[in-house]
């Protein structure tokens, strides 16, 4: 991680905790940081038949709001479009779609805290 920005690797290392723990509660994570012209979408999970696609906000403090705060409805609009645009790229189909957000808070001296929304809109 050299020559990382102390942001990159607060969000690199969110992005794994998020991972971990939604696999712990039995998603099956099958892509991250996967990109395309429209955006980029963080992880890209399996929920039964469903694909999840989930955006992930680290933060180490709540001085400037909780994380979920800064996910707003023109963010869940794209994850949305990208969704459709990963399962074409990657020639996978699934009967439903969601978006989650996985919020994480680590100030690096305490346990991280993670929380996990289901299916925002």
């Amino acid at each position: 991680m050299a020559g990382m920005r102390a942001k990159d690797i607060l969000g690199s290392r969110g992005e794994e905790l998020a991972a971990r723990y939604l696999t712990e509660a039995g998603l099956r994570v099958i892509d991250r940081n996967w990109r395309c012209p429209e955006g980029e979408i963080d992880l890209v999970a399996v929920d039964g038949a469903t694909l999840v696609v989930v955006e992930v906000k680290t933060r180490s403090s709540l001085d400037f709001g909780h994380p979920f705060e800064a996910i707003g409805q023109d963010k869940v609009a794209r994850l949305y479009l990208l969704a459709g645009a990963w399962a074409r790229a990657n020639s996978r189909y699934f009967t439903h779609r969601r978006i989650d957000a996985v919020s994480v808070l680590d100030d690096g001296t305490n346990p991280p805290v993670v929380e996990h929304l289901r299916g925002i809109s």
